[in-house]
């Protein structure tokens, strides 16, 4: 795994908060002077020092140490990303944390040491319910466990994941699976290291007649070779029968369900559906925001 700057891990943790946010620019070196007396006097962390006397935000405490451990982390305003990608800019917030606990729950029960379990499709029984989301910033906790992921926009009707990504939409599982050149249709995202998206690509007329062409399982197949974790984003299954082909194709799905709105007796349906046409059920999560 590459380092920040062309640096070693072992090289980026043992530099300091000031030395690091110096470097950046954040922080001019008579005012980390100033902290560091204010932390030897107070017996503070240097964080608590800095804050306390103005001279740094909380947000600029949280990517001095994303950077000193080595975690990916982004800047609102300093990236092309959507702010939607919540595990990228805000990776301390229990929501971030939320999802980090299902990528270690989905390592354990379906990636694991298993090489031939690589995909997984993220479903839902109705629209809104928050799959490109999750999708999305599943990818990003992915890549920053050091996996190499990529993220498939198989939402053919109204796709998303090129809008959160800031990335072209021209070409991409379409273009692919119509026959057409692929070349750059697969696009690495370079803030965040370790993941790559294939888009959705231009709107075709046949969207579930795509799918289902064995170009897409020899294409699959392909991917299952180059890459570690493989999520595909869906339409809504009530919409669509996209999602069930999608799944299939993955070999598994995680369901999405609506704080007080999705109905147990249509998530039961859904996850029936699923394990009928031969996906296992490896997980659920329930979005309350």
């Amino acid at each position: 795994m590459n380092a920040p700057f062309g640096r070693s891990p072992d090289d980026v943790r043992h530099r300091t908060i000031g030395s690091i946010l110096i470097e950046e620019g954040r922080l001019r070196r008579e005012d980390a002077e100033r902290i560091l007396r204010l932390q030897d006097k107070k017996g503070l962390t240097f964080g608590e020092a800095a804050k306390r006397l103005k001279v740094l935000s909380a947000e600029d405490i949280q990517y001095a140490l994303a950077r000193q451990f080595d975690h990916p982390y982004l800047m609102p305003g300093r990236s092309r990303l959507s702010k939607e990608l919540v595990a990228a800019f805000s990776p301390v917030t229990p929501a971030a944390e939320n999802l980090r606990t299902v990528r270690n729950q989905l390592m354990l029960r379906w990636f694991g040491d298993n090489s031939s379990n690589r995909a997984i499709a993220v479903v839902s029984v109705d629209r809104g319910d928050g799959r490109s989301w999750v999708a999305a910033n599943l990818a990003v906790v992915f890549s920053q466990l050091g996996e190499r992921t990529l993220l498939i926009d198989g939402d053919l009707r109204q796709p998303r994941q090129h809008r959160l990504f800031g990335i072209s939409n021209r070409i991409g599982l379409t273009t692919l699976l119509a026959g057409r050149s692929a070349e750059g249709s697969i696009q690495n995202i370079s803030e965040l290291r370790d993941l790559s998206v294939l888009p959705a690509g231009a709107e075709a007329p046949n969207p579930q007649e795509l799918l289902t062409r064995s170009a897409f399982k020899a294409f699959l197949a392909d991917m299952q070779s180059k890459f570690d974790i493989i999520l595909f984003d869906t339409p809504a299954a009530s919409d669509y029968a996209d999602a069930q082909i999608l799944a299939v194709r993955a070999g598994a799905a995680l369901v999405i369900a609506y704080d007080r709105r999705s109905r147990i007796a249509q998530l039961e349906r859904l996850a029936d559906d699923m394990r009928e046409s031969g996906a296992q059920i490896v997980g659920s999560l329930i979005r309350t925001n």
